[in-house]
């Protein structure tokens, strides 16, 4: 992986920052995140500005150049991908670490006094500004809002925004309209005596309209905005995709059935000034809800007095705890998603040997079996196929110049997951297609004992994910050993694969407590640097649990696994397991064979059928 070559951008950039076109007065550093105006994780290419400045292309980073200095900062699953991908030109700042400067501190050792710092506000949470306006505020240095994005200014052949066809989902998908759900939504605004809500969040914005569409890959979202009041719901988009008759029919945009859920819509642009309208017409007492996510630039429209930050949108909470249709369109989609790996290891199994199998055609292959399954729409994330050495590299993406063959003699970890009409998969299995090592084996083991814990765990109503992280590391710990990820992160239903609020993880932020409904990862891991990697992923549903007593009359909660893809006994040392952990597994498999089985039997897929049944014999 040959870095990009960044001189000349930084030089471009720097000038930038001191042209008056651009700016009112020269700044001495410039902020470019990882976000879009959404904030979201996955980017169209058009907002992948820190990975036009650096050349470092991971999810989460955010680059900050100086008129001397260069700094990006990534968390831990990036510090690999990251050293390679850019040039030394860029210091990397690994975030985690406790040597490592935050933002914040760094600009203060760097800036010369009373430095003013720029950023673009439409791509930095409401949050986010405070925090750091703050901090520099406390030194000396001021934060300022650059309308125009200084790296669009440089970004000389930038792609446009993308505009995708739209996608309607009726209610043998979604389990409730999209009137229910706004039903639903002003009942909590009056709970709380709110009298506007503005969604910014294109996941929430999707699944509030029932509407789907692919203007960022992986993520069947579409870009919007909406402003919902008591009486009036305005819906901020390309104007040009409401022409399709399915979309208007949907929206009921020419026979509202009721005047207080007739939309209202507008070109996606003009959410500024229509905010402003709503905010300047505001009764003393009237309160707007937006999320603390949300860009400073939305965000500071609405003046203080009537302004409510929350952390968690009652969409994203809503969003968050499936409908039993929804449940059902999950394990739908489970089910066919396993058939699909079940059919790949199979292959996997008979071509490996032959020497041609790469960590791309491997990934390719995994791709076209999925898409044989019915209502597939694409993947629901880059599939991380990686062989070996590369399995330590926790985002790894396949590239021609990393691309290693598939062997007898290495580990193989493929972590993919898919798109369905009727749900989101997010599956990882750890396989060796020789004789593993010892060592491989003892510490898959001491990742399939994690897994086990969180998949078995039972607490009560009301806990919280990151209590139940340490579950999934003691065997590790014991050993001495870790991971440096997060142990779950909660999944959408045909949405993004990874969802707020609710996660396992001993990062605290991401935290709502769990409840039925709600679908999680599981996925410890241990990878061993310049050697291999281990995950062991399923996606599991929130249930109820009926332990024999009932504290308090709390309630508790456990998991009910939704992926059921055999877990390689081969790679299992079985001495390690206690009986409970053997029976878990054992019960596992039964549940693969029972449920996939027959639905491979049903496709006819007879080689899958036989894999299948011999990777789910009983461990002793």
């Amino acid at each position: 992986m040959s870095p990009k070559i960044t001189v000349e951008l930084l030089r471009q950039l720097r000038q930038a920052m001191r042209n008056t076109k651009y700016i009112a007065e020269p700044i001495q550093a410039y902020i470019v995140p990882s976000g879009d105006a959404h904030q979201s994780e996955n980017l169209a290419p058009c907002d992948c500005r820190r990975e036009f400045i650096c050349g470092f292309n991971g999810s989460a980073g955010t680059a900050i150049v100086t008129e001397k200095h260069a700094a990006m900062w990534t968390d831990g699953r990036y510090f690999l991908q990251a050293s390679q991908q850019m040039d030394n030109n860029w210091t990397l700042m690994k975030m985690g670490l406790k040597e490592t400067l935050s933002q914040e501190d760094w600009l203060i050792s760097v800036l010369p006094e009373n430095s003013t710092v720029g950023v673009d506000p439409w791509i930095i949470a409401a949050d986010q500004w405070k925090n750091m306006s703050k901090a520099l505020a406390g030194a000396g240095h001021s934060l300022v809002a650059v309308q125009d994005n200084l790296i669009d200014a440089i970004w000389m052949d930038r792609p446009t925004r993308p505009s995708t066809q739209l996608l309607t989902l009726g209610l043998g998908f979604t389990g409730l309209t999209w009137q229910d759900k706004m039903t639903a939504l002003r009942s909590k605004m009056a709970e709380r005596k709110i009298s506007w809500f503005v969604a910014t969040a294109l996941d929430e914005i999707a699944w509030l309209f029932n509407l789907r569409g692919s203007d960022i890959e992986y993520d069947p979202v579409f870009f919007a905005y909406a402003i919902v009041g008591m009486n009036t719901i305005r819906l901020f988009l390309d104007i040009k995709r409401l022409a399709v008759p399915t979309v208007r029919e949907h929206l009921q945009l020419d026979t509202p059935s009721k005047a207080e859920l007739s939309v209202q819509t507008a070109p996606y642009e003009s959410v500024f000034t229509e905010l402003q309208a709503v905010c300047a017409s505001l009764g003393p007492k009237e309160k707007v809800w937006i999320s603390d996510k949300a860009s400073c630039a939305l965000t500071q429209v609405i003046p203080k007095a009537h302004r409510t930050l929350i952390p968690y949108t009652p969409l994203c909470l809503a969003k968050a705890v499936k409908n039993a249709t929804e449940i059902q369109g999950m394990k739908m989609a489970h089910i066919k998603d396993a058939v699909a790996l079940c059919e790949l290891f199979a292959w996997l199994e008979k071509e490996i040997p032959k020497g041609t199998v790469t960590e791309i055609s491997a990934a390719d292959k995994a791709e076209e079996l999925r898409s044989q399954q019915k209502d597939f729409v694409g993947l629901s994330f880059p599939s991380i196929s990686s062989v070996g050495p590369n399995g330590a590299i926790i985002h790894y993406k396949p590239l021609p110049e990393t691309n290693r063959t598939l062997s007898l003699n290495e580990i193989y970890l493929l972590d993919s997951g898919a798109q369905y009409i009727d749900g989101t998969t997010d599956v990882t299995r750890t396989m060796h297609f020789g004789s593993p090592s010892a060592y491989e084996k003892e510490t898959f083991t001491y990742v399939l004992k994690g897994h086990i814990a969180v998949s078995a765990a039972i607490f009560p109503n009301g806990t919280k994910g990151h209590l139940l992280d340490s579950f999934a590391r003691q065997a590790l710990w014991e050993s001495g050993l870790d991971y440096l990820h997060g142990t779950g992160h909660g999944v959408g239903c045909f949405l993004n694969v990874h969802e707020g609020p609710c996660g396992i993880s001993y990062k605290t932020f991401a935290d709502e407590p769990l409840e039925a409904g709600m679908i999680v990862s599981d996925e410890p891991g241990y990878y061993e640097d310049g050697l291999f990697g281990i995950r062991i992923e399923n996606v599991v549903l929130v249930v109820p649990a009926k332990p024999k007593y009932n504290y308090r009359n709390k309630g508790s909660l456990t998991f009910e696994p939704l992926t059921l893809v055999p877990i390689q006994a081969k790679m299992v040392n079985t001495d390690l397991l206690t009986q409970k952990e053997r029976d878990w597994v054992n019960e596992y498999h039964r549940q693969c064979r029972e449920t996939i089985g027959a639905e491979l039997d049903r496709q006819g897929r007879k080689e899958a059928l036989d894999w299948l049944i011999r990777e789910t014999q009983p461990i002793a």
